[in-house]
């Protein structure tokens, strides 16, 4: 089997995959508002179902939907295997996040990143120069540093914590073979294509599990986070999508290890701004090291060039 070649659009890739890191960043805090008042069943199958029904109706418009002949020729395992995979990463990581913190799944979570960046190494034959290696371990530096706290409290905790942990792990490592399928996938659809199976597919899978009638007793601030929710989710995987056509997925995912701290900033200014509605967060000193290695490390890895 042939393996997906990026197109050689570097910048463009890396405009994309900066673009999802902006909304993968500032997501958190209109779940954090949103999940104040719904289930998080009943917020991802919406996000979803919102996403699929607007590409649906732009790829409708523009003459765009996939025809038969397209599908026939992708592979269904690949799209069943991305479709799976992308909807336990978010029942894993919601699940995860409720016998654990927020800060301690943060960290968790990027796994998902690294494990990115190891796959297109391994499968699509990607490689680093020494000094993108060095980024890699400036990075794992950082983040050791930044999430020093929350890993002090893994170690020392308790049965519960730990198995949140476990299953945050596990959604980082579902998340990653998505990502995989997904590149391979471009090999014979459009990324629009794809995400358009994927959000349908998604979406109904946790159809069984969402509670309608509770989107209809929001009040106006809360409707809208939930519609942003899912305007984020139709952009950012999007952007994450296409930015895996033009860029290697080893460099893709060092990009987008900045998330969390883009995350981290966007909440100490809203909480700055309305501290009622998201609490502040905490930096140390060695937090901010940490996060200046994580920036460091990412650029040496996503800007170097290939052998």
């Amino acid at each position: 089997m042939s393996l997906h070649q990026s197109s050689g659009r570097w910048r463009l890739g890396l405009g994309l995959s900066l673009l999802t890191v902006l909304m993968w960043g500032i997501l958190p805090i209109a779940l954090a508002v949103t999940l104040q008042a719904l289930d998080v069943y009943t917020v991802i199958w919406f996000r979803f179902l919102v996403s699929f029904v607007l590409l649906f109706g732009y790829l409708g418009i523009s003459g765009k939907l996939p025809k038969l002949k397209q599908l026939r020729s992708a592979s269904g395992k690949l799209l069943a295997i991305a479709t799976l995979f992308l909807a336990m990463n978010y029942f894993l990581f919601m699940q995860g996040l409720a016998l654990t913190s927020p800060a301690n799944a943060e960290v968790l979570i990027q796994l998902a990143t690294l494990l990115l960046g190891l796959g297109g190494l391994v499968i699509f034959h990607e490689r680093y120069r020494l000094y993108q290696w060095i980024g890699v371990s400036v990075l794992i530096c950082g983040y050791f540093l930044f999430f020093r706290e929350q890993l002090t409290n893994l170690i020392t905790a308790q049965n519960t914590y730990i198995l949140g942990s476990i299953l945050i792990v596990l959604g980082a490592a579902a998340w990653a073979i998505y990502a995989l399928a997904q590149k391979q996938l471009l090999q014979s659809l459009s990324s629009a294509s794809i995400m358009l199976i994927i959000y349908g597919g998604c979406a109904l899978l946790f159809t069984p599990l969402a509670s309608v009638k509770s989107i209809f007793t929001l009040d106006a601030l809360r409707s809208g986070m939930l519609i942003f929710c899912a305007l984020n989710t139709l952009i950012a995987y999007g952007a994450f999508a296409e930015s895996l056509e033009h860029w290697e997925a080893s460099r893709v995912s060092a990009v987008l290890a900045l998330a969390p701290i883009v995350t981290l900033i966007s909440v100490a200014v809203v909480s700055a701004i309305a501290p009622d509605l998201i609490p502040p967060e905490r930096f140390t000193f060695l937090g901010i090291l940490g996060a200046g290695l994580v920036v460091t490390g990412s650029v040496a890895i996503a800007l170097g060039k290939s052998d």
